[in-house]
């Protein structure tokens, strides 16, 4: 077990390796040829330019200003200069909000590390039991045990103190969380009130459109909707499956990138061609010379994208039973996304359509009635892989608890004996080790939301997010405790009774409070340092602009600015929230690391956020219930491990009066949820009316249906002369009378039996062809 030396031996390796990135992050970020990696979104706004200085060469590559040095640290007032509103309008409400996080972190855990260093830490401490547990039951302890709920004697009256304690946080966590979710609510609406016009705020998307023999998907969209919403309807978009025309685009520019390194290669020495191999990453097959080998696949690629291009237009295969639909006013789209459009609620299905920089066009490819059996697949696959992590978090678990093994292997100790090995070991190994493990977790659960089939960037990253946050809790907080218990107690397991084991497991588990220390300053301070430094944007940047930049507008293209990466950044938040609530009442000595973690985390992001990141997309912070949902499911888990705590302490007086916890915090997150939830997920009608009304005061010749028509082409059409495509192009045609191909709608307004439309087509809207 991680005695008080080995956190120390952890905590002064990690404070070394943070101040070492942030050191190397303020000197790096002061040259001029790290400007574009450091501070690409002013960039990208196109409010700075490269520096340039005069004099000497070396000047347009070194800062030689050595008064800047001095100031080196100045990044980090600066970084709490901007005023959150102002932010709001530079990053977007994302991004502010996503801040907003690490504050409800310091509201929360800076009063109730005052507190609990001021009532729980003497309450734990003046008590013998673990030194007494030590010499009689050989059970292993530290000094960081004895500031824990383990050092208070089984039976004792001071575990009053705890419930008390246990009912404070919760009462004041719930309080900060009410406020949290009304400013944030507010934040929301107010956002869409005065954010200027986008395409989404007038547009649905449209699934499961029912088949029909007589009229295309465009044509029986078309109609329905004129006849369903004939004062507000104005245009639509069908949804193309042009996948393999996507991968066919991003083939090609990949080649032209390969093409523009060998043109520049070749430019910089004439004498020689480059050469190249055909195979594998180039290491073999047959040489050829690079810029004739890239023309010429670049030539039969463009031949094929022309064909599949198409293909895609005139096969109606390709065509998805789904439409982006667009309304002449925001009270109009409001009407028909928050309602049911037919008889049968599988059909005609609308939601509110994402803006399209967040639509992940792959996914509307697939059909809609495989969804169901998509998510189930992949609800089974989390569930195995869950299981089937818990073993390395095993092995981790071990190198966390060195002493407990010697127990049952002395044949090791001779290996790991030494001091300060030892404290490596056990103060900082686990937790790098446990970080190792997690790195590709990410990506692995991203790629499951993608084969689900959500089709926006935000709902795969919310998707993501919460199995990484069902993830982390069941592998690396029970996972971590449980078979820590069983590693640490192992001697003691093997030789007392079955009916005592509970009781060694009850004591052992705050004694875990020092694994998960050590993982809060490998990942929490180290880690987050090491976040600003940006090493592998560095790296691919001036790889990029040696090999392939050319022009400034390759150097532009060569920036990646990133994102806030809310699929993997609010679980590790949150894991962070579930800590700090657990042990507040159990090992009050984590809670000053959380929030030097909070503190910490909370600068340096403010920081990329203003200088650094550009998110793909604006959800209007439509991710808060999630964030509300996870810290109340932490506090109820920290309420039901103190029950089962002080069940094992045999407080039989005073663990009954924890019950009510959970139940009032329930009944607090329905409250909270019914009172604020609605703000994230409808579009109060008066609000559009509203910002309907002003718009058309403002700008009465507004011409919405031009602004509209191509803001959901597909991005492969984005650029390419759509002139001659039926597919993408709506006529101008202002007749409310509704046409239609059918033949049973020319002689009867009875409804074609699969289209699912329960709104005949009255005999004087139906305009007959004209006689040739």
């Amino acid at each position: 077990m991680a005695t008080l030396a080995d956190i120390g031996v952890s905590a002064a390796l990690n404070i070394l390796g943070a101040f070492v990135f942030l050191i190397a992050f303020a000197i790096l970020r002061l040259q001029p040829f790290n400007d574009r990696v450091y501070f690409p979104k002013w960039y990208l706004k196109g409010l700075r330019d490269s520096p340039t200085h005069g004099g000497a060469f070396v000047r347009k590559f070194v800062n030689l200003d050595f008064r800047s040095y001095i100031r080196f640290l100045n990044w980090m007032p600066e970084a709490l200069k901007m005023p959150e509103p102002e932010l709001i309008e530079h990053a977007g409400l994302d991004s502010a909000v996503y801040l907003r996080i690490y504050l409800i972190g310091l509201k929360i855990f800076v009063p109730i590390a005052l507190v609990a260093w001021s009532v729980l830490v003497p309450v734990n401490w003046t008590n013998d039991t673990l030194d007494v547990a030590v010499k009689i039951s050989n059970v292993t302890a530290s000094d960081i045990d004895k500031l824990s709920i383990s050092n208070v004697p089984l039976k004792s009256q001071r575990f009053w103190t705890h419930v008390v304690m246990a009912y404070a946080f919760t009462f004041w966590t719930c309080y900060v969380l009410l406020k949290e979710y009304e400013k944030v609510a507010n934040l929301r609406l107010q956002f869409v009130a005065s954010e200027k016009r986008r395409p989404d705020q007038f547009t649905v998307l449209v699934r499961n459109v029912p088949p029909d023999p007589d009229e295309s998907v465009s044509e029986l969209v078309e109609h329905f909707f004129l006849v369903n919403h004939p004062n507000h309807y104005l245009t639509h978009q069908v949804v193309v499956n042009a996948n393999k025309l996507a991968k066919l685009v991003k083939k090609k520019k990949k080649l032209q990138n390969w093409l523009d390194y060998y043109q520049l290669k070749y430019s910089r020495n004439n004498s020689k061609r480059p050469m190249m191999k055909t195979g594998f990453l180039g290491l073999w097959g047959e040489k050829v010379d690079g810029i004739d080998y890239h023309i010429s696949e670049i030539e039969k690629l463009s031949k094929e994208i022309a064909e599949e291009r198409e293909r895609v237009v005139s096969d109606p295969k390709a065509i998805m039973p789904a439409a982006f639909v667009s309304f002449n006013s925001r009270w109009g789209a409001a009407v028909c996304a928050q309602t049911q459009q037919t008889r049968n609620p599988t059909l005609w299905l609308t939601e509110w359509a994402s803006e399209p920089r967040d639509v992940y066009w792959q996914n509307l490819a697939i059909p809609y009635v495989s969804l169901s059996v998509r998510r189930l697949i992949m609800g089974v696959a989390f569930f195995f892989l869950t299981f089937f992590f818990m073993i390395p978090i095993a092995i981790v678990q071990s190198f966390a608890s060195i002493e407990g093994i010697e127990k049952a292997a002395p044949f090791l100790r001779p290996v790991i004996e030494a001091k300060f090995l030892k404290s490596v070991i056990q103060g900082f190994l686990p937790g790098i080790a446990l970080k190792l493990f997690l790195i590709f977790l990410p990506t692995i659960l991203m790629i499951m939301s993608k084969f689900e089939g959500f089709i926006s960037l935000s709902s795969l990253e919310r998707r993501a997010a919460t199995r990484y946050y069902l993830f982390n809790f069941v592998n690396v907080f029970l996972g971590s405790i449980i078979a820590g218990s069983a590693f640490e107690q192992l001697n003691s397991f093997l030789k007392q009774s079955a009916n005592d084991i509970p009781k060694t497991i009850g004591i052992a588990i705050p004694k875990k409070a020092t694994f998960f220390i050590t993982y809060i300053m490998v990942d929490g301070w180290a880690g987050i340092a090491g976040e600003i430094l940006m090493l592998k944007p560095l790296i691919i940047f001036h790889l990029k602009n040696f090999f392939l930049v050319k022009t400034e507008k390759d150097r532009a293209e060569a920036m990646d600015p990133g994102s806030l990466g809310f699929n993997s950044g609010e679980p590790r938040i949150q894991f962070y929230f579930l800590l700090g609530l657990v042990y507040a009442t159990v090992t009050p000595l984590l809670l000053p690391f959380i929030i030097v973690f909070f503190a910490l985390a909370y600068v340096v992001f403010r920081h990329q956020i203003i200088n650094v990141y550009n998110q793909r997309y604006e959800s209007a912070a439509a991710f808060w219930p999630d964030v509300h949902r996870r810290i109340i499911a932490a506090l109820i888990i920290s309420q039901l491990l103190l029950m089962g705590l002080l069940s094992t302490k045999k407080a039989a007086l005073s663990t009954p009066f924890l019950i009510a916890l959970p139940v009032l915090t329930i009944w607090f997150h329905y409250f909270s949820k019914d009172r604020y939830e609605s703000a994230f997920v409808k579009y109060p009608l008066q609000e559009a009316m509203m910002k309907d009304t002003l718009e058309r005061a403002r700008e009465p010749n507004l011409n919405l249906k031009g602004y509209l028509r191509n803001a959901y082409i597909h991005p492969v059409f984005k650029g390419e002369d759509d002139d001659d495509d039926e597919l993408f192009k709506n006529e101008e045609n202002e007749n409310v009378l509704v046409l239609t191909k059918r033949q049973s709608r020319r002689n009867t307004p009875v409804p074609s039996k699969m289209s699912g439309a329960s709104s005949p087509s009255l005999p004087e809207v139906v305009q007959e062809d004209p006689e040739p």
